[in-house]
């Protein structure tokens, strides 16, 4: 089989032309795109743990504790004791990390909007589908 031919390889140098593009467009921010994916999963779900960040992100949890220590350090989110389990704690956006999530937002569309021109709704629907399902077949393995 040709390189070129290789759905994973396809995939993965997709996903890293949509990472490069998205880098360029937050450079700017001082934002990356690893810690755009942690800051936008708290905006749609905030107070969560480590390890429920890890699994809404798709990152390792070592992975996820190294990106949230640098947005703490930058102001962005806050550890708070976890009511319900004392030995972990919850992370939460702080005013700043929803400000300059919301400045995030309109830039992570326009990319979005960029990548997918030309490509109908019907099929986005369909290549999620397809992605999903090339997931769940990999991860079974």
């Amino acid at each position: 089989m040709k390189l070129d031919d290789a759905v994973g390889f396809l995939i993965n140098n997709t996903g890293r032309s949509m990472t490069r593009f998205l880098t360029s467009a937050f450079s700017h921010m001082d934002v990356t795109t690893e810690q755009w994916s942690v800051l936008k999963g708290l905006e749609e779900e905030d107070r969560l743990t480590i390890k429920e960040l890890s699994k809404r992100v798709g990152k390792d949890q070592a992975n996820v504790t190294r990106i949230s220590d640098l947005l703490e350090r930058k102001g962005y989110l806050v550890r708070q004791p976890n009511p319900e389990d004392k030995r972990s704690s919850l992370v939460c956006l702080t005013e700043a990390g929803r400000e300059i999530t919301e400045q995030l937002i309109p830039i992570d569309e326009h990319v979005h909007e960029v990548a997918l021109r030309g490509i109908s709704k019907e099929e986005i629907a369909f290549l999620k589908q397809l992605l999903s399902k090339i997931r769940e077949n990999v991860n079974a393995e």
